[in-house]
């Protein structure tokens, strides 16, 4: 699905993980699912998460994208910022998504910037825009991620996932 480009993170959080052993940029990519969707992270801080995803590949039947397909995008951005509002002490599990799709793509890519609404000490809320290549609005979507403390079983699984 094209060439992995590096996403950008703020320095000193990239120093926070990697004083813990962990590569931040393994840690925060798009994932499984992202990966074969073609989702890459271009952007990510606590405060702005940007992420593209193409249009083909990605489309229900009538060969529009898929609602499916913009949740995952959202879903994904959202999450990233909700790990990095978190910090290196919590990790974000998704508790509520919502998308309301206001007009379709049938081709290039799309853009979701995901921003806080909420970041709390325990959840962590994000819209997330997704618009087409012409700037349009094609999604709007909220993502409330709950934000718990790091267990043993988290430590090694973002271990498993850098290698």
């Amino acid at each position: 699905m094209g060439e992995q480009q590096q996403a950008k993170f703020p320095q000193e959080v990239v120093d926070e993980y990697a004083a813990l052993g962990v590569d931040l940029p393994a840690l925060f990519s798009a994932g499984y699912l992202g990966e074969r969707m073609g989702v890459q992270i271009v952007e990510a801080s606590a405060e702005r998460v940007v992420g593209t995803m193409p249009v083909e590949g990605n489309t229900q039947p009538y060969g529009l994208l898929h609602g499916g397909a913009s949740a995952v995008l959202a879903e994904t951005l959202g999450s990233v910022g909700s790990m990095l509002h978190g910090g290196s002490r919590k990790v974000a599990v998704g508790v509520d998504l919502n998308c309301t799709h206001h007009r379709s793509a049938r081709s290039g890519l799309v853009t979701g910037v995901a921003t806080p609404v909420h970041r709390g000490r325990s959840t962590a809320t994000y819209e997330i825009v997704i618009s087409d290549e012409a700037g349009k609005r094609v999604c709007t979507a909220r993502l409330t991620c709950l934000l718990r403390d790091v267990a043993a079983g988290d430590e090694a699984h973002a271990q498993t996932a850098q290698g």
